[in-house]
Parts: C-alpha cells; sequence; structure tokens
C-alpha cells in the first residue's frame, strides 16, 4: 500500500488531492512543524532531504511534488489528470507542472517570508514585487477563459498550484488578483481539493 508523509501546513496536501481525485487507497503518517514552523527531525530517518511530501511505494521513496504527482498519476491513474505523451498539450502542462516551484514560487514566497518576518529590505522588495506582479499576471492569462491551467479540465499543474495560491492568499497577496483568485475559489471547489482538506487540514495557517 501507498505511505503518504503528511505535513501540516505544507506542500503533502497536493499528494492527498490527488490520492483522493484517483480514489486511490493509502496510509496516511501525520507529522507537525515545531514552534519555529520547520518540519520534525523524525522525517529525515524517511528521506534525507527531511521535508514533506514523502511517498513510500513498496521500495520506492520518492519526494518533490512534481515528480510524485506525475507517478503517481501515471502508475496508478492512467494518466487521467495529464495530456497524452508526446502531444503539444503534454510539453505545456509539464511546463506548468515544474513552473510552480521553479519560477513562480520563488518570488512569492520571499514576499510571504518577508511579511512573516516584518517585511523584506528595501532592496529585496523592489526586486520581488514586480516578479510577484508578474507572476500573478501569467497565471490570470492562462486560467482567465479557464476554468483551469490547462482549459475545461483539471490536471496535476492545478493541483500543484494549490499549494502556492493558498500561500498566497494567507499573505493577503490575492486580494487584488481577481482572476486568480477566482481560480482559486473554483480549485477549492472541488471535491477532491475539500477532501484533502478535511484529511490533511488547511494549506496555511490563519491569519494574524
Amino acid at each position: 500500500m501507498l505511505t503518504v508523509h503528511h505535513l501540516n501546513f505544507s506542500r503533502s496536501f497536493r499528494i492527498l488531492w490527488l490520492l483522493e481525485e484517483l480514489q486511490l487507497p493509502y496510509e496516511l503518517v501525520r507529522y507537525e512543524r515545531d514552534a519555529s514552523f520547520r518540519a520534525p527531525a523524525s522525517l529525515k530517518a524517511v528521506h534525507p532531504l527531511g521535508k514533506a511530501p514523502i511517498v513510500q511505494d513498496d521500495d520506492l521513496t520518492l519526494a518533490e511534488s512534481a515528480s510524485i504527482l506525475s507517478y503517481l498519476d501515471r502508475k496508478y491513474g492512467g494518466a487521467r489528470l495529464s495530456p497524452p505523451e508526446g502531444t503539444p498539450e503534454a510539453a505545456i502542462h509539464d511546463e506548468w507542472l515544474h513552473y510552480v516551484e521553479s519560477s513562480a514560487a520563488f518570488p512569492i514566497m520571499m514576499t510571504v517570508i518577508g511579511k512573516m518576518m516584518g517585511g523584506l529590505p528595501e532592496g529585496l522588495g523592489k526586486f520581488s514585487e514586480p516578479e510577484v506582479a508578474k507572476t500573478f499576471a501569467y497565471i490570470a492569462d492562462a486560467v482567465g477563459e479557464g476554468p483551469y491551467l490547462m482549459g475545461a479540465k483539471l490536471t496535476l499543474a492545478d493541483i500543484q498550484m494549490s499549494y502556492l495560491l493558498a500561500t498566497a492568499e494567507s499573505a493577503g497577496l490575492l486580494k487584488d488578483q481577481p482572476v486568480v483568485s477566482a481560480y482559486f475559489e473554483r480549485l477549492k471547489a472541488v471535491p477532491g481539493y475539500q477532501k484533502a482538506i478535511e484529511i490533511g487540514g488547511p494549506l496555511a495557517p490563519p491569519r494574524r
């Protein structure tokens, strides 16, 4: 059976969502962040990176959201949440799948962490602000006619995007982004998303 190592307020929500969409059985092992909001040291016993998500499938131990999502969808879902391999749509989907963490996350997470620390230094703020705006504009352009990143069908890329948007929303970054906010609301309405929240808890802590 699949085992999902799930950390609260973390990217491992994505894996729960996918498994609920595919209606696959799995064992859930829960971890709680410490007082400094870090993952517990016990996760390093499962994978050297010591962070979530981590999935175990027989002898395979796999980290990193995009890799896990692709692996599970191909092996157990018949690639139901991915465009057909070898097509232009598949290439664009892979671009979105990896864009979330490779490009989009950096300016948004920098801004979120800056808010948590009382604000970014002036130089970093001047860098991050236009990058955040560019990121949201890029997402908005893709989902404006939506409802999802790849059009009418929910894909792995949308599941991958969910955590980043939840983090941005929790920091108040979506309040002036009506198109992106509407897209995120559509994601929240998906039954698999709601079930994953029920099982794994919210994606981000409540705003203070």
